[in-house]
């Protein structure tokens, strides 16, 4: 099933796999026919595997504990950083980096439940998402979500190819955890951030999915931004 969040480019693009499919019904030669019938296929392969619109239970564990946040994003976690500072929160926080090819799953899913205190869509550059300055530099949609065990952020931002985000969030929205909210689409990045004192159950390099693989447990006291 293709998302709704990606029909507008999906509908197109897959026009236009079917006008290759046709061309090869017309006396264009041997050679063009094969190029057509293959552009054809793959615009229309790639157009149904990326708007893909796959059913992710949510894990069971973070389903029993409600201070468990789940990735929002299918991909790999490039980055763990720890920060003293961040201009959203007034103590430590560890910053999680999602990158996500072309070829992953690009429907977004809540990471955990909560008020929607926070949401802010900033243009931006195209860096490539993998790189550092991408997170401040490029366009984003910022997402704050208030929990009664504390508040996380979580971010959708754009890289080199992916030129448009989607999301169906704003202020004061109540979500749960595992529910769909957008998608970026053609390659990009998901930021999460959540307070230094939560236990972090991810490492560099590790692939992720959506609503199943366990992020981060939030520990200790509240913290709120």
């Amino acid at each position: 099933m293709i998302t709704h969040y990606g029909y507008d480019n999906a509908f197109l693009m897959l026009a236009v796999g079917a006008c290759f499919i046709l061309l090869t019904f017309t006396p264009v030669g041997p050679i063009l026919t094969v190029i057509f019938a293959l552009l054809g296929v793959v615009i229309t392969a790639f157009t149904l595997w990326f708007f893909r619109d796959s059913e992710r239970p949510v894990n069971p564990k973070a389903l029993a504990n409600p201070r468990i946040i789940v990735a929002p994003a299918d991909g790999k976690v490039m980055e763990i950083t720890n920060l003293e500072k961040h201009s959203l929160f007034s103590h430590p926080v560890t910053h999680i980096t999602i990158f996500l090819s072309p070829v992953n799953l690009h429907v977004n899913r809540y990471p955990m439940s909560g008020t929607i205190t926070h949401a802010e869509y900033i243009p931006g550059k195209y860096l490539m998402a993998f790189e550092p300055k991408a997170s401040e530099e490029n366009e984003r949609s910022v997402f704050l979500l208030a929990s009664e065990f504390g508040t996380i952020m979580f971010t959708q931002i754009t890289g080199f190819l992916a030129r448009r985000i989607v999301y169906d969030t704003k202020r004061g929205d109540v979500v749960r955890v595992g529910d769909r909210f957008g998608m970026m689409k053609f390659g990009s990045r998901m930021d999460v951030i959540v307070p230094a004192t939560a236990e972090i159950h991810v490492q560099i390099g590790q692939s992720v999915r959506s609503s199943d693989t366990l992020l981060a447990t939030l520990t200790g006291n509240v913290q709120t931004t």
